[in-house]
């Protein structure tokens, strides 16, 4: 797991989701096939938060883009004429319909969740190119019902942690530390 998942999945862990990392999902032969990806190893998705209170399994992809341009409209919605290779949850209805039904079955089977708890798809990142592209994004994920947590979502999870009782974690002891009192 990156840093970036690991401060992430600490977010969803304080907002009472029951959290794990590079979850693997094990598609069938039929699924792989259906997905048009036959030799397909398994799926690994990013997180996976669940919320018993509200039968929620949030997927959630990370991209933290902290030292690049950040992530683009044009590479999630496809107006720049391309399929969104790093973000093919987002881009391909059929690949995220299997992989999600398969993902609510194999947790409940061991338990981690009910049968039928909804899924929402999620993207955490840490950079958004521009202004233009932040109004596009969150226009894109309402309209399809996914959820963008991008920096002011962060940064606002994050100083409710730096509020919040004293957390062994690193993520809370270093919100607490750069977002607790004066700054000099």
């Amino acid at each position: 797991m990156d840093a970036f998942e690991q401060l992430v999945s600490e977010i969803l862990w304080m907002e009472g989701y029951w959290v794990r990392t590079s979850v693997k999902v094990e598609l069938t032969k039929e699924e792989k096939r259906a997905i048009g990806r036959p030799s397909s190893p398994r799926w690994e998705l990013d997180i996976v938060a669940y919320s018993g209170r509200d039968n929620l399994l949030k997927i959630v992809e990370c991209k933290s883009y902290l030292d690049s341009p950040g992530v683009k409209l044009g590479g999630l919605d496809g107006s720049n004429g391309k399929l969104a290779e790093r973000f093919k949850l987002f881009a391909d209805d059929q690949l995220r319909n299997v992989v999600f039904t398969r993902l609510r079955l194999q947790f409940a089977e061991t338990g981690a969740c009910r049968a039928n708890a909804e899924t929402k798809l999620c993207l955490a990142c840490g950079r958004i190119a521009t202004e233009a592209d932040r109004a596009g994004l969150h226009k894109h994920f309402d309209e399809k019902g996914w959820e963008l947590w991008d920096e002011p979502w962060l940064r606002g999870r994050l100083k409710r942690m730096s509020d919040q009782g004293y957390e062994n974690q690193v993520s809370a002891v270093v919100a607490k530390l750069l977002l607790r009192g004066k700054i000099e």
